[in-house]
């Protein structure tokens, strides 16, 4: 591990270049960390500022500290929690075109459970923000930024709380990925059809309709999703 020069705030720094070195391999999952003398030099902060940080990470499952042994790196996809995922995301470099295809499998199965309460419990709003998208411009930066309000607002109104939590984890890969998704054929077609066909069961408030439309809509995405783990070129399809 390289020294660096830590930067104004040196916990986030701290995190950030540990959990870069842990992705990369540097630090591997089961190996162990330097002692905290070493491992404080090679990062040029203080010991306090390191266990503060290494206490965090073992909150969200990257390290486990035990009193007397050296500092161990966990397999943080079997035992991390929302922390790490969080994390990774911050680390766009690590985040490839199959984690994505996992986190919209992800969306895939929690989707349509809070559509159909947010059409249920919370229909004007949804409308309200609906209405934007008769005027959106057809550029993926444009709908990336809509889907993502769009269904940040469903979860919201769905009325339970851990739905957006669990979105807002992946904000900024969320965003990223959608302006290559909308750079796809076909993904514009898709999320048209989807708001649209959505405008029926939001007036009639029908969440089990909105359901299905969102799960029929959230599988036909995945597939359009694999034509970059496919190598599509997609430049050929903006």
């Amino acid at each position: 591990m390289k020294h660096w020069n830590p930067p104004k705030r040196p916990a986030e720094f701290t995190e950030y270049q540990l959990i870069e070195s842990i992705l990369t391999g540097e630090f591997a999952i089961d190996s162990t960390l330097p002692a905290e003398r070493e491992l404080s030099e090679m990062l040029g902060v203080t010991r306090p500022t390191l266990r503060e940080v290494l206490q965090r990470m073992e909150r969200d499952g990257w390290v486990d500290i035990q009193q007397g042994k050296a500092t161990r790196v966990r397999n943080y996809f079997v035992e991390g929690n929302f922390g790490v995922l969080s994390s990774i995301v911050q680390h766009e470099d690590h985040v490839t075109s199959e984690f994505t295809g996992n986190l919209l499998m992800l969306r895939r199965l929690l989707a349509p459970t809070y559509t159909r309460l947010a059409v249920e419990n919370d229909s004007e709003v949804i409308r309200s923000v609906l209405i934007g998208w008769e005027t959106l411009e057809e550029k993926p930066e444009a709908y990336s930024v809509f889907d993502w309000n769009f269904h940040h607002q469903l979860a919201v109104s769905s009325g339970n709380p851990v739905f957006p939590l669990i979105l807002n984890g992946f904000e900024s890969i969320y965003l990223v990925m959608g302006r290559q998704y909308y750079a796809l054929s076909g993904a514009y077609q898709l999320s048209n059809y989807f708001y649209e066909s959505l405008q029926q069961p939001i007036t009639g408030k029908d969440g089990l309709k909105a359901e299905k439309i969102c799960t029929e809509v959230m599988a036909k995405s995945e597939i359009i999703w694999r034509q970059l783990l496919n190598g599509v070129d997609e430049e050929e399809n903006i």
